[in-house]
């Protein structure tokens, strides 16, 4: 359901991919020198000793070629030059209109006694998530249980007291709901919000892609999330469907934020997911903001197009791929959605929508968007296209199963735990 912690290294020199439920053990791969993936120079010129016929079909035939492919790029010149004529009509100010909610940044703690645990809706590496009812409430919640041994193992602790501060300052109708903390001997005790729908990794998989105006809605919903997060110098670092959850009303709902850090300027921590990394993270340049706005591309590309636009077997492959940012579109891809994707995935940050005057507005007056109500958006009152089959509060047929673990953890000695007044 959830990945449950990040893994970050001090090397400048190599990263720790997120682990979720359904990603494979977290590996550990090297950055790439820039000078290691610079485009091979072009070869020589065709061979002379061909004949002049020849010559001059191949000659023909470029012109050809050269004349259709100015034609597409002035096409594309002339939509997004009435773009910008329609974006002060159509851009919209979604500070104006998203909620004027937050966290109170205290983190309320709860009593496990309250707690009866179920079954696992999925694992981590430093632990579970689990399915359990407040015994007072009736209320079902996922419990995300760590352990305290692996945590400080991994030398993670810092992080995790960061991912807690951050969820108890957010709240937002499109991002999960964090219920309180606790603790014993042994874990860390997370209440989040049980979202029933299951992930949108299964739901994407299992359908293979989405329709436009599916993934427009979907990408829609987390432009918001991330304006909201921005303005309060909050970025993500972890976009992916894994990370994406559906609630039985068919929205989105945002969860782990292992990843997430409060930044006004850059940081350098080497953290992600190989296929969502942005150029400048993979260089180690220092990131900020503007590395959300890449895996917005990124993911409205993969719901399109059923694969991510720079995928590839082999990692390394996947950062060289990345660094040249050539991109791939299958043939009928939607034209609008390929001019936002273009700009969301400039590897130049002064041209990058998202960080560039307007900010926000400028992906919100995209063409691409022209047809989305933002305020009914955030209301919930766009029907949406896909409502997951959800018979109870308590049902979790949408999410895999998982044997439970028989082997408790370690217990931590109270001289040696680090965890013990954490948020009292």
């Amino acid at each position: 359901i959830t990945a449950i912690a990040p893994l970050h290294l001090p090397s400048a020199t190599c990263f720790n991919s997120s682990f979720a439920a359904n990603d494979k053990l977290a590996c550990v791969y090297p950055i790439i020198g820039k000078s290691q993936i610079m485009d091979k120079k072009s070869q020589g010129e065709k061979d002379k000793k061909k004949d002049k016929e020849k010559k001059d079909k191949d000659k023909d035939k470029k012109k050809h070629h050269h004349h259709h492919h100015h034609d597409d790029k002035d096409k594309d010149r002339k939509k997004d030059k009435e773009n910008d004529k329609d974006k002060e009509k159509s851009s919209v100010d979604l500070r104006l209109i998203q909620p004027d909610t937050a966290g109170d940044g205290k983190v309320r703690a709860i009593k496990l006694s309250d707690y009866e645990m179920g079954d696992t809706l999925g694992t981590g590496s430093f632990g579970r998530v689990k399915i359990a009812r407040n015994k007072k409430t009736g209320e079902y919640v996922a419990m995300k249980i760590m352990k305290k041994i692996e945590i400080l193992k991994s030398k993670q602790a810092d992080h995790i007291a960061n991912e807690i501060k951050i969820l108890s300052m957010i709240q937002h109708p499109f991002v999960i709901t964090f219920g309180g903390f606790t603790q014993d001997e042994r874990n860390l005790y997370l209440d989040l919000e049980l979202i029933n729908g299951g992930e949108l990794f299964t739901y994407l998989r299992g359908v293979g892609r989405f329709p436009v105006d599916q993934a427009r809605l979907y990408i829609s919903q987390i432009v918001c999330i991330f304006d909201y997060l921005h303005n309060k110098n909050i970025i993500y670092r972890d976009l992916k469907p894994e990370n994406i959850l559906i609630h039985k009303s068919g929205y989105l709902k945002l969860t782990d934020f292992g990843f997430a850090k409060i930044v006004e300027g850059r940081t350098y921590t080497l953290c992600g997911t190989p296929e969502y990394l942005a150029p400048e993270i993979i260089l180690n340049k220092g990131h900020g903001k503007p590395v959300d706005w890449w895996t917005c591309g990124i993911l409205l590309y993969e719901m399109i197009a059923g694969i991510d636009p720079f995928s590839d077997d082999d990692p390394m492959m996947v950062y060289q791929k990345i660094l040249k940012g050539k991109i791939k579109f299958p043939s009928g891809f939607d034209s609008n959605a390929k001019s936002i994707i273009k700009h969301l995935l400039d590897s130049d940050l002064t041209k990058r929508y998202g960080n560039l005057k307007n900010g926000v507005k400028d992906i919100t007056g995209h063409r691409f968007f022209k047809n989305i109500e933002w305020d009914k958006l955030l209301k919930k009152e766009i029907p949406p296209p896909y409502i997951p089959k959800v018979k109870s509060n308590n049902d979790i047929s949408n999410f895999s199963s998982y044997p439970d673990s028989d082997t408790p953890a370690p217990q931590i000695k109270k001289e040696e735990d680090p965890f013990l007044d954490w948020f009292k």
